[in-house]
């Protein structure tokens, strides 16, 4: 029988039908060891590279005392570990009492760092502990603990408390990872003498350092949470600052702004509903309607600044010494007789700082609206000098020649003495007020010039 001759193609199309099709595409094995080698690098930098300033633990505690217990801690821990050591590897494993001595100092003293230096505390105590355990060979006993005797478990774990309480999680999976492969190595090369010790280190450590890490991390939350509440709690008063200020500004507003309008309205409109009015008194009304629109003016650029959230209102020009003439001149018209005295120094220029020319302008006018109010009739004399350092501001007024106005009578008022002595504080000057023999009273400032400018309310 003739055998059956396949071609090539047909047997090539046979083989790729009964073919095995290819799995998931497999992540190759160059990218799991690099992605290994960083995980690495990063352990390595945070074990050798401390994440913290050498700042003790508890730094920022209010009280001192809080602040000493580190130290109390660590200096009762050599104190206890340091002759304790000594002891157990002189009796129990026959070392040499300045071999012992030697050996317990390194492994016990770095302990006085774990208050703030945890980490390199662990370089110098790991690598004693290694070799005290080497050590203690020669004289190893049967069912003697090895390759760590009991204080070093006990000082190892007070060790590893206090570096999960300052270092990043990967600091302590380094830590632990460093401890367990000394361990094991240790537990490798000698199995006879090894009887668990490195195994219950590498478990206990383990437990000791999940528990610090997550008082750690749970301090820090509270810490966080505790910014986040006192951030809040700043919002809501300045929330509250802005809507005091709000209702302040309608209020403002409401009464004040609608009265001095009417004010204005009804002295520019006298002169036409009144006839038969003398030039005199026509003038009398323009410069009632001129006073209430310049109160209106400065009325807006105040409820400006208290609608304002960054405080920053209107940036018009401010009054100064250039307009204590007009003000004067008001103040004559309202009854009261007064001179002013102006240094030749001051008269037209604009050396001043803006917070100087403006508080010395606000005392002057507080002042003579006291005078208007206080004492009706009585002689005021407005009088500005500078020395060069200083600018001295003087208002004094004589004794009244008539009952107190109204506005005085009613109670109303009693800020004005404050408001100066607030603006002159904030200028760092000085300010004297007081009554006189002759029944008049007195207001002296001194500003310093040098004051550092700022923008006045």
């Amino acid at each position: 029988m003739t055998p059956v001759r396949r071609s090539p193609a047909y047997a090539g199309r046979a083989m790729t039908e009964t073919s095995v099709p290819p799995g998931p595409p497999q992540p190759p094995a160059d990218g799991l060891i690099s992605a290994g080698r960083r995980n690495l690098r990063t352990l390595g930098h945070a074990v050798s590279h401390p994440s913290h300033a050498p700042t003790p633990l508890f730094a920022d505690a209010p009280k001192r005392w809080q602040r000493l217990v580190p130290y109390a801690v660590v200096i009762a821990l050599v104190a206890t570990f340091l002759p304790v050591t000594i002891n157990v590897l002189t009796t129990a494993y026959g070392v040499p009492g300045g071999l012992a001595g030697a050996i317990a100092a390194a492994q016990t003293v770095p302990l006085l760092m774990i208050a703030h230096r945890p980490l390199q505390a662990w370089w110098i105590i790991l690598p004693a502990d290694v070799v005290g355990g080497l050590f203690v060979l020669d004289g190893l006993g049967k069912g003697d603990p090895w390759p760590w005797t009991p204080p070093v478990i006990v000082a190892y774990l007070f060790l590893m408390l206090a570096l999960a309480l300052r270092e990043t999680r990967q600091a302590l999976i380094g830590v632990w990872l460093v401890t367990a492969a000394a361990g094991l190595l240790l537990g490798r090369l000698f199995p006879e003498e090894s009887n668990g010790t490195n195994v219950l280190l590498i478990v206990l450590s383990a437990v000791v350092l999940v528990i610090g890490g997550a008082l750690r991390e749970r301090g820090e939350a509270q810490r966080r949470l505790v910014e986040q509440e006192t951030i809040s709690e700043a919002e809501r008063a300045r929330r509250t600052l802005l809507e005091e200020r709000t209702r302040i500004a309608r209020e403002l507003h409401d009464v004040v702004a609608h009265h001095m309008s009417v004010i204005t309205v009804q002295a520019d409109s006298a002169p036409y509903r009144v006839g038969g009015l003398s030039p005199e008194a026509q003038e009398e009304f323009a410069s009632i309607a001129a006073s209430a629109r310049e109160s209106l003016t400065e009325m807006r650029r105040l409820l400006s600044v208290l609608r304002s959230e960054d405080a920053t209102g209107e940036r018009a020009p401010q009054p100064g010494l250039d307009r204590l003439q007009q003000l004067v001149e008001a103040t004559v018209r309202a009854g009261v007789p007064a001179e002013l005295s102006l240094g030749a120094d001051l008269a037209g220029t604009d050396r001043l700082p803006q917070s100087i020319d403006l508080s010395a302008f606000r005392i002057v006018q507080e002042a003579l609206a006291n005078v208007v109010r206080h004492a009706p009739g009585a002689t005021a004399r407005v009088s500005v000098s500078s020395d060069g350092a200083d600018l001295t501001v003087l208002v004094v007024n004589g004794p009244p020649a008539g009952p107190p106005s109204p506005v005085e009578a009613s109670g109303a008022g009693g800020h004005g003495l404050v408001g100066m002595r607030e603006r002159v504080r904030l200028t760092g000057g000085t300010l004297d007020t007081g009554p006189l023999p002759d029944g008049g009273f007195r207001v002296a400032a001194r500003l310093p010039i040098g004051a550092k400018d700022s923008t006045s309310p």
